[in-house]
Order: structure tokens, then sequence, then C-alpha cells
């Protein structure tokens, strides 16, 4: 059920988004999804690509920082309110998301919202109960 993600560590320069993209436009990894949080010095790139362990080799080899991390990928309706609905569920359970983001495709009417917490298990049980499609990775391979 979860999803494997690559954390990223760049220098807040003229240029470093480039050049991850580059190294995985090179090594024939397709971007599924992305985020990018930056601060003074630094920024914090998340991306779930079509083979994390071949990113994690790529990028490591070329001296980036990278760290894998499990994150859980849901459906939401593509409809207002969609989300809000969801942060709902997961707040009356009280469990605190560290962050998230999301992404539609053409595949379907859904969003994918990606979501990570301390404890996913929990996110994960609380989300189940609710009758809420988790995705699995191999499908958001295939979008």
């Amino acid at each position: 059920m979860k999803v494997e993600q690559l954390s990223i560590f760049l220098q807040n320069k003229e240029g470093s988004l480039h050049d991850v993209l580059e190294i995985l436009k090179k090594g024939n990894l397709n971007l599924k999804a992305l985020s990018l949080a930056d601060a003074s010095d630094f920024g914090i790139l998340r991306i779930v690509v079509d083979n994390p362990d071949k990113g994690i080799k790529l990028l490591k080899d070329n001296g980036f920082l990278v760290k894998p991390t499990d994150i859980i990928a849901i459906e939401m309706d593509d409809t207002p309110g969609a989300l809000a609905n969801i942060l709902g569920i997961i707040k009356k359970d009280k469990i605190n998301l560290e962050y998230l983001y999301a992404f539609s495709h053409q595949k379907t009417d859904k969003a994918i919202l990606v979501l990570h917490t301390d404890n996913l298990d929990d996110l994960i049980s609380c989300l189940e109960k609710e009758n809420i499609v988790i995705v699995q990775s191999e499908k958001i391979f295939d979008l």
C-alpha cells in the first residue's frame, strides 16, 4: 500500500532542479509526481518516479543527497471540496499530516493525493474504514 518517494536535498541556487530532472531524463525515468519546498539555503524536492531504486542510484552517483520515504497515495474526487472532505476524515481521527501534495491525470475523473505522516499505518486504517481507495505503486507508475 505504501509508495516509495524520493526526497532530494537541493541547494537553493539557479539550475538545481534542472540538474535533477536532467539526470532522471538521461536515466529514462518517468516523473509521476513532484513537490518542491524551499528555505533560504536549500530546498527539499519530493518526487515519485516509475523506478525508485534506479532513481536513488542515479542521483546518489551524481552527488545528490537522496532519502527514500514511504508515503501513501489515495484517490479522491476531482471536484470542489474533495480535499476538505478527506482532511475532515483525517482530522476526526486526530492524525497529524507532515505534508501532502496532489496531482490529477486524464485516465480517470479522480485526482491522486499523496500523504505523509509519522504513522502511515494509522493513516491507512483511518482511510480504509471510510472506504477511501489507497492507490498501489504500480497504478501510479502506470498513470
